[in-house]
């Protein structure tokens, strides 16, 4: 089981502690032969929130044979459709084993910082949205500070923020698949199944 483990993007090697930290999680689940989804929430409707989107635009090279990316800035995952979205995964994978990608508000001292951790994340819980839980490791992005009105604090979030988390966190996740399975590139069946999806549910 992993520990809440705090990531710091200004420091040299955070890349590579969460490249190791993720392979550490997933090569058991490669050797079993299940599926993963990087799923990448949120919204480009609000900077802050737009941390997941900006991820999953980075990691349009990542798709390889069993991995599949869910969430860009073109077909963002959010709010309205993440229910369909997660049952047609459950429709499409055997058992997959799912990496989710979310902003989050957090105290003054994390700002800046990735959470990894082995449970799901509770995305729209900054804004008393009902969602599902989702997710076997999150990682979070801490985009401000939590407390009230936490609406304008995601509208007025510095984009510097954002984009700098986003770097971090999808080479992060790029080096941990290019370790776990190399740099050969499989077929567009999952990308296209993803496309697919995506165009189905956005609204």
């Amino acid at each position: 089981m992993l520990r809440k483990t705090i990531l710091d993007p200004d420091s040299a090697d955070s890349i590579f502690m969460l490249r190791d930290v993720l392979f550490t999680e997933i090569q058991p689940i490669i050797k079993q032969g299940r599926p993963i989804i990087v799923l990448c929430i949120g919204t480009d409707r609000s900077t802050g929130d737009s941390l997941g989107p900006l991820v999953g635009d980075k990691l349009k090279c990542l798709v390889r044979n069993k991995i599949s990316l869910y969430g860009n800035l073109e077909f963002p995952v959010h709010a309205k459709n993440i229910n369909d979205v997660l049952i047609d995964i459950n429709t499409i994978y055997d058992n997959p084993f799912i990496i989710a990608v979310d902003a989050c508000l957090g105290s003054l001292q994390n700002v800046g910082k990735v959470i990894v951790e082995s449970k799901p994340l509770h995305p729209g819980s900054a804004m008393d949205k009902n969602l599902p839980s989702v997710g076997d490791i999150s990682i979070t992005g801490v985009v401000n500070i939590s407390g009230s009105m936490e609406f304008m604090v995601l509208q007025n979030t510095r984009l510097y923020t954002v984009m700098y988390l986003a770097e971090s966190i999808s080479k992060g996740i790029y080096h941990c698949i290019l370790k776990s399975l190399g740099g050969k590139k499989t077929s567009l069946k999952y990308s296209k199944e993803s496309s697919d999806i995506m165009q189905k549910t956005i609204l």
